[in-house]
């Protein structure tokens, strides 16, 4: 039931539980990297992604449990960061965090997807997102699409 999440900008008490969600979403996502040791470097990462313009917001069920985050720049419409917490997936968290982020962007969106990630291109897929490129993640070294969502795509909401 969407009507009992919230969408709102983490308050300081609440970042390190963010970053546990991270951990745990991305743990799940791909088993083979070592998240925890990246820890320190997500803390930086949201930190200078939001010094330059970028919204974190989070998405909180009604006994104030966070179930996702998303972090996007709304001046260029990169979304860096999307995440669900393990058992929040499949639920209707997704897509209100990404529903944010047309809010917040409403031209277009763009972000980076592992391309062995087959749940998150559906997902993306099904939500209108579209391959315009072929990348690498510079600290994994995995292949990447660079998805692209506009405007113009809006009757695929």
């Amino acid at each position: 039931m969407t009507s009992a999440i919230s969408l709102r900008q983490p308050e300081d008490a609440e970042r390190p539980g963010l970053v546990d969600l991270w951990e745990a979403s991305w743990r799940e996502a791909m088993p083979q990297i070592d998240f925890a040791a990246r820890r320190d470097w997500f803390v930086a990462h949201v930190r200078a992604l939001e010094a330059a313009g970028a919204v974190t917001t989070c998405a909180f069920d009604a006994s104030g449990a966070m179930l996702g985050f998303l972090s996007i720049d709304p001046q260029t419409g990169y979304l860096d960061q999307i995440a669900l917490a393990p058992d929040a997936k499949g639920g209707p968290a997704a897509k209100l965090l990404l529903a944010e982020a047309r809010r917040l962007s409403p031209a277009k969106i763009e972000l980076e997807v592992n391309q062995d990630n087959p749940r998150a291109m559906r997902f993306y897929e099904r939500e209108g997102f579209r391959p315009i490129a072929e990348g690498a993640n510079p600290r994994s070294g995995l292949k990447t699409w660079r998805l692209r969502w506009t405007g113009h795509d809006r009757d695929e909401i």
